[in-house]
């Protein structure tokens, strides 16, 4: 390497460092930030993301700087409501203190493991993790996000198949709307072709449902039966978040427990978006007492200070990994940083009954959302959810992108879903104050109000 180039890579550092220390920026340094942010997203890390911003930004040069509690602010000062909170990520809030404490101690000893000696803390993470866990689940699997802990589990579920028989062809059952990550074979369970399609061909044997429809389930069961196709699992969401919060009828799962036990295969639950108490109880399943065999998790375990994936399964399933440890192996899941976070965030979701304060919470909101869709029919179609993972459909995608670009300009993060354009999730932490949750509902209110008039005007056009 030229000395140069070291020489300018150290001041570049140097500078990102220096700012990392400060509590507090100048006008000018606030404003270097965003000129060096925007000139490096362009050059260096990917110059649709400035021209997408699917998040709605009002001003694309937003750049978020620091965050507390509920809310973040932009490197400006101005102060954002978290309604997206980061797709399922800050169930906690932000930087909870339980959990930054975890972090912290362990920190202060050690970061990383040596993969040799065995780590206490990934030992603790995975007994809190079998003593919370839904059925006989119990021995668990870390990896560092959503998508690899899916990624395992249809491993898994695949070797579960082998022992059945030997030339199993490991079919594997998923639902119309659902998402599952975007590796390979996460996305070849996604249920939406937009995603699928540029990178075809996808893993094998896949095949798909509409989702809340066990008889379809089972009926599919038989076709694979009568062709030979051998199925391992059934992978299902307890609520479809990228579909637009979408729930099933109260019977599905239970009938999907059923059906699964009746063919032989494996229920996998995707509890990435919908654990942690996200829904209004600690797992998505929990609302129907049904059990999985595999169940896959990530965004608010780590307790949104270090990222955290992992999946769960009862020891009858487990057992080829016993048998060979080294079948599935990760450099860095399951580190003593990662695990510790996992205990602060357990501890915290415990002790502060976060999965009752999502339900009452979100159950407030919801009846609040109705108050509004009343108010304006035509402009919010459908309130839908459960827990504090909720839905707004509104008549359009281009109504839905005015009010979520409204909001953002008031002050008010919210997030498109990735199979609903039409429809924007509210998603934000558990620990909202009531403060919050009336500003919340009065700024929608304000938008909507605006949009609805756009809309009768005539003067709504597409984005």
């Amino acid at each position: 390497m030229k000395e140069s180039l070291k020489q300018d890579a150290l001041r570049e550092s140097s500078k990102a460092l220096a700012l990392m220390a400060k509590s507090e920026l100048t006008r000018e340094e606030q404003e270097a930030v965003v000129d060096d942010c925007l000139t490096n997203f362009q050059q260096y890390v990917n110059p649709g993301i400035i021209e997408y911003r699917k998040s709605c930004s009002t001003d694309y040069t937003a750049v978020e700087w620091r965050d507390e509690g509920n809310v973040f602010f932009d490197i400006h000062g101005k102060e954002f409501i978290d309604c997206l909170g980061g797709f399922g990520i800050y169930m906690l809030g932000h930087r909870h203190p339980t959990v930054v404490k975890a972090v912290m101690d362990q920190l202060q000893h050690q970061a990383l493991h040596s993969q040799e000696l065995l780590d206490p803390m990934r030992g603790y993470a995975s007994e809190l993790l079998g003593m919370l866990s839904p059925g006989d689940l119990k021995y668990s699997f870390f990896c560092n996000s959503g998508t690899e802990a899916n990624e395992g589990a249809l491993k898994l579920a695949k070797l579960h198949g082998k022992r059945k028989k030997a030339n199993h062809t490991n079919g594997i059952i998923s639902c119309l709307g659902g998402f599952h990550g975007k590796s390979f074979g996460s996305l070849s369970i996604t249920g939406k072709a937009a995603w699928r399609e540029p990178f075809y061909p996808l893993a094998p044997h896949v095949r798909f449902v509409p989702y809340g429809d066990a008889d379809a389930l089972d009926k599919e069961l038989k076709v694979c039966d009568t062709i030979g196709l051998d199925i391992s699992a059934f992978v299902a969401e307890p609520v479809q978040g990228e579909a637009g919060a979408r729930v099933p009828p109260d019977d599905f799962f239970p009938k999907v427990r059923e059906i699964c036990d009746k063919w032989g295969i494996l229920f996998i639950a995707d509890e990435v978006q919908t654990g942690m108490g996200r829904t209004g109880t600690m797992w998505g399943v929990d609302h129907w007492d049904v059990a999985p065999d595999i169940m896959t998790m990530g965004k608010a375990l780590g307790g949104a200070v270090i990222p955290v994936g992992c999946f769960i399964s009862t020891p009858e399933v487990f057992e080829p990994f016993m048998e060979n440890p080294y079948l599935h192996t990760t450099t860095f899941g399951g580190n003593p940083m990662a695990t510790s976070a996992v205990i602060g965030a357990l501890h915290a979701t415990i002790e502060e009954d976060i999965p009752r304060q999502a339900a009452e919470k979100g159950a407030w909101l919801m009846d609040r959302f109705e108050e509004l869709r009343a108010k304006h029919p035509g402009l919010l179609h459908e309130v839908r959810g459960k827990g504090l993972l909720i839905g707004l459909e509104y008549s359009s995608e281009e109504a839905g992108y005015a009010v979520a670009t409204g909001l953002f300009g008031e002050g008010v993060l919210t997030g498109g879903t990735l199979f609903s354009a039409k429809t924007f999730r509210i998603e934000p932490p558990a620990t909202l104050t009531q403060h919050e949750m009336d500003e919340i509902v009065t700024r929608l209110d304000k938008v909507m109000g605006r949009v609805d008039q756009q809309l009768r005007e005539g003067s709504l056009v597409a984005h």
